[in-house]
C-alpha cells in the first residue's frame, strides 16, 4: 500500500486484534468490519480494503463490540506497547452524561 494507506487484514494483525494474518483476512472477508471515513460508513468485504490514519473502525471481538481510531499504520507486527500505539479506543457516549 501507499504511505497513507495499509490493507486492512495487515493492520488488524499489526494492531494485534488477531492472532495470524490469515485470520485477519477471513475476519474481513466475512464482512466483521465497518469502516467509517470523511462520515462515510461501509462494510469492508475484502481484506485488501485499505485504512487510512483517521478512520474509525467498529467490529466484533471475543463477545465485545470494539470501536477505534486509526492512530498509526505501523510497519511491523511489534509488541502490545506498540500495537497500542496504532489506535485510539472511541469511547460511547452514554445518555445524559
Amino acid at each position: 500500500m501507499t504511505p497513507s494507506g495499509c490493507r486492512i487484514d495487515i493492520w488488524l494483525w499489526r494492531a494485534r486484534f488477531l492472532r495470524t494474518r490469515s485470520l485477519a483476512t477471513a475476519f474481513v472477508d466475512r464482512g466483521a468490519v465497518r469502516l467509517t471515513r470523511h462520515g462515510r460508513q461501509a462494510r469492508l468485504d475484502r481484506a485488501a480494503r485499505p485504512v487510512q490514519v483517521g478512520d474509525t473502525l467498529v467490529f466484533a471481538l471475543d463477545g465485545r463490540l470494539v470501536e477505534l481510531r486509526v492512530a498509526a499504520l505501523g510497519t511491523r507486527r511489534g509488541g502490545s506497547a506498540e500495537a497500542r500505539g496504532l489506535y485510539v479506543p472511541v469511547d460511547p457516549v452514554m445518555p445524559g452524561g
